[in-house]
C-alpha cells in the first residue's frame, strides 16, 4: 500500500504539475496592514476599475457587475502588499446562472513598476493583458468557476503569469449553485500559496522558483469577474505573517 501512495504523489507532481500537499503550518496573522469593509463609496477612493465593471453599495456590501454583461473587469486595490501575507474577505453570489471570480495577487511590472502607475500601459479587462502580458507578472486563483463558456467547472485553478501557466487544480472552490456568504482566505508565505473557502483548503502549492521563473513577491491585489458575474464583497483585510 505504501508504494501505491508514493507512486500517486509522484504521478500528480510530475504529470499534473501539482506539488503534493504539505502539512499545514500554523499561519498566524501579524500586523493588520490593510482593512476595508467595502461598505460605501468613500472606502474605495483610489481603487481602479478596468473597463466596464460597476460597483454599488447596499446593506454594508459592495456589489460588482458589468451592466448588460458588457465585458470582463478587474477592480484593483491601490495598496502594494508584501511577498508574504494573509488576505481575507467575504463574498456572496447574486447570480448563480453564470459567473467567474478571480483574485490576482503579487501583480507587479516585470521591471518592478507599479502596474497602476499612469505611465503603465492601459488594460481593458481582456484576460491576456494580465495572463500573457509582456509588461507584468502575477499569480491568480479562480475560486468560483461557472462561466457561460465553461459552465459548472467547479474546480479552482491557480495560475502563474505571465504565461497563463496552470500550476494547481484539484479541489472545488465556491459551489456554483451556492447563494451563501462565504469566507475566503488567501495565504502567501513566500513561495507557498494556500487558499481556503470557509476553512476548506482549495489550493496548496509551492513555487519552485525555477519552472516558471522566480517566485513572485510584492505587488497589487485585484478582484476580477467575467462579464456574467454579479457578486458582492465585504470585509477585505490583509495581514502580515508572524
Amino acid at each position: 500500500m505504501k508504494w501505491i501512495i508514493v507512486f500517486y504523489l509522484v504521478f500528480m507532481s510530475i504529470f499534473h504539475n501539482v506539488t503534493p500537499l504539505q502539512p499545514d503550518k500554523n499561519f498566524k496573522k501579524g500586523e493588520l496592514i490593510y482593512s476595508n469593509n467595502l461598505s460605501n463609496p468613500e472606502n474605495i477612493k483610489g481603487w481602479i476599475m478596468e473597463k466596464p465593471g460597476k460597483v454599488e453599495f447596499s446593506e454594508g456590501w459592495m456589489e460588482m457587475y458589468s451592466p448588460d454583461e458588457a465585458f470582463h473587469h478587474v477592480f484593483w486595490c491601490p495598496e502594494t502588499f508584501p511577498g508574504s501575507f494573509i488576505a481575507e474577505w467575504e463574498a456572496q453570489n447574486l447570480n448563480t446562472e453564470a459567473g467567474l471570480c478571480i483574485i490576482f495577487f503579487s501583480a507587479l511590472g516585470k521591471n518592478g513598476e507599479d502596474i497602476l502607475d499612469p505611465s503603465f500601459p492601459e488594460r481593458d479587462g481582456t484576460f491576456r493583458n494580465y495572463t500573457r502580458s509582456e509588461k507584468l507578472n502575477c499569480y491568480h486563483i479562480s475560486y468560483y468557476a461557472n462561466g457561460k463558456d465553461k459552465p459548472d467547472r467547479q474546480i479552482a485553478h491557480l495560475r502563474k503569469n505571465s504565461g497563463f501557466n496552470l500550476v494547481y487544480q484539484k479541489h472545488p472552490g465556491i459551489p456554483t449553485d451556492s447563494k451563501k456568504v462565504h469566507h475566503l482566505k488567501l495565504v502567501k508565505n513566500d513561495a507557498r500559496i494556500l487558499m481556503y473557502v470557509d476553512d476548506r483548503k482549495i489550493i496548496d502549492w509551492t513555487d519552485d522558483g525555477k519552472t516558471y521563473g522566480p517566485v513572485l513577491q510584492e505587488g497589487k491585489i485585484g478582484f476580477r469577474q467575467m462579464q456574467w458575474t454579479h457578486f458582492r464583497y465585504r470585509n477585505f483585510k490583509v495581514y502580515t505573517l508572524q
